[in-house]
């Protein structure tokens, strides 16, 4: 009889591969770990670098002590101690300064003694000049203003350059007959219905003509430049038909 092997219940047993296992998981463990702790070591240094807190300078402040003395006093002021001139004052005397410059210049235009010039009493001394350019007064010569403001010259005796009265002085904002009443009310300078030797007889329509005398008969004697075309001419006429009578202003 043969002997038969004899046949165990029992399972063979394998190896066991757990060691194993757990020697990776131990080597994973251990790697990651390491990785962790290299990883911060090769990022930029920046990274983690702590902001710089911004340095704001504080001025310094001086401390300044005043010492006032125990004896000190506070001054009164005088509120009452000062004056000032009025604008009615000013205007006051303004008129009365003008008012005594007409009363000489009137004064010097009655000695007037016509010149001997080609028309008896024709003393303008731009006779030939051209009509259309500006006289040493500056208005346009031969017209009736540059007649007038050389009368005004000649009697308080400014008869050469630089003349007293000149455009630039009378009228500066413009150099016709129309712009002397405005002129002269813009200075105050005295403007009347009662003329007197000397006066400028002023109408609206343009025109200025020099009183050369007022007569009883409440005529006045005129002269001037352009009633005929840029020539000098007289003529005599009721005072009530100027419509207003400039008298010379202050210089």
């Amino acid at each position: 009889m043969v002997d038969q092997p004899v046949l165990s219940t029992r399972r063979a047993i394998r190896p066991s591969r757990l060691p194993s296992v757990r020697k990776q998981v131990t080597t994973v463990l251990v790697l990651g770990a390491v990785a962790m702790m290299v990883a911060p070591m090769a990022l930029p240094a920046f990274a983690f670098a702590e902001p710089e807190e911004e340095t704001i300078p504080v001025a310094d402040v001086e401390t300044v002590t005043v010492s006032v003395d125990a004896g000190a006093s506070v001054g009164s002021i005088a509120r009452d101690s000062f004056s000032s001139t009025s604008v009615a004052d000013l205007t006051r005397a303004r008129a009365e300064a003008a008012a005594a410059a007409a009363a000489a210049t009137r004064i010097a235009a009655a000695s007037y003694v016509p010149s001997s010039v080609p028309q008896a009493g024709d003393d303008y001394p731009w006779r030939d000049g051209p009509t259309t350019s500006l006289s040493p007064l500056r208005y346009v010569y031969r017209q009736c203003v540059d007649f007038v403001v050389w009368r005004l010259n000649r009697d308080v005796g400014s008869v050469t350059a630089p003349f007293a009265y000149t455009w630039g002085y009378l009228t500066p904002n413009g150099g016709n007959a129309r712009d002397f009443k405005r002129a002269w009310e813009g200075h105050g300078w005295p403007m009347n219905n009662s003329p007197v030797a000397g006066d400028i007889a002023w109408w609206s329509n343009n025109h200025v003509a020099y009183v050369k005398a007022v007569n009883a008969d409440g005529t006045v004697d005129l002269e001037e430049y352009n009633n005929i075309p840029f020539t000098y001419s007289t003529r005599t006429i009721p005072a009530t038909s100027v419509e207003l009578f400039l008298s010379p202003p202050p210089r």
